[in-house]
């Protein structure tokens, strides 16, 4: 693992807190796109070394949607880079952790992803990121 890659925090209306979140950390997001697969539209703040991603539920069925639903806008992941996603993903396994997705799947942010169910980590969504190299 290298490093914690970004923190997400879903969010209701992307635009409100776009605005919101330029204000607290004085520079407007750098990046926003949409993921069909997982029903959201992003956006990504670089706040120094850190990346914030804001994530808003595009249609009522997806994860965002539900979490939102469930417990309110708020920290929804803590996302960590790795090297090798699919070695990670064994090595998840092995450590006994509940994966997800054990087939990674394009994410956010020009991403390969999979997550850790938070039964297996304290409650918190874990997300493993490895860059797609061109």
């Amino acid at each position: 693992m290298q490093k914690i890659e970004h923190i997400g925090i879903a969010v209701k209306d992307i635009e409100k807190s776009n605005e919101l979140f330029s204000k607290l950390f004085g520079k407007s997001p750098y990046k926003s796109e949409s993921v069909e697969s997982e029903g959201v539209t992003t956006s990504f703040f670089k706040v120094g070394p850190n990346k914030i991603e804001l994530l808003e539920a595009t249609n009522p069925d997806s994860p965002i949607a539900k979490f939102i639903a469930k417990k309110g806008e708020g920290i929804h992941h803590i996302a960590i880079a790795v090297d090798d996603i699919i070695a990670e993903i064994k090595r998840m396994k092995s450590e006994g952790f509940i994966v997800l997705n054990e087939i990674p799947k394009k994410g956010a942010d020009n991403k390969l992803v999979a997550f850790l169910h938070p039964k297996a980590t304290n409650g918190v969504l874990i997300e493993l990121c490895q860059e797609i190299s061109h």
